[in-house]
């Protein structure tokens, strides 16, 4: 496991936003694609636990995000 996180990181530290973007485009999509295989009595479930997933990631990424916008350069 430790050698795919080192992977990983040497991965992100060679890429530059874009790419980042597109990777992030792709999990989209596989994101949806997936979804759309779940059976209708279970999506409300699945969606709970996404948007629970969704909020604990988002808001520290937000958090970062907004400490570096607003620092002086």
């Amino acid at each position: 496991m430790k050698k795919l996180f080192d992977a990983a990181n040497r991965y992100i530290e060679t890429s530059d936003w874009k790419l980042i973007a597109v990777l992030k485009f792709c999990l989209i999509a596989l994101g949806m694609m997936l979804g759309m295989l779940i059976r209708p009595r279970h999506k409300k479930p699945v969606f709970l636990g996404a948007l629970v997933v969704f909020l604990l990631t988002y808001i520290p990424l937000m958090l970062k995000f907004y400490r570096v916008f607003t620092e002086k350069e």
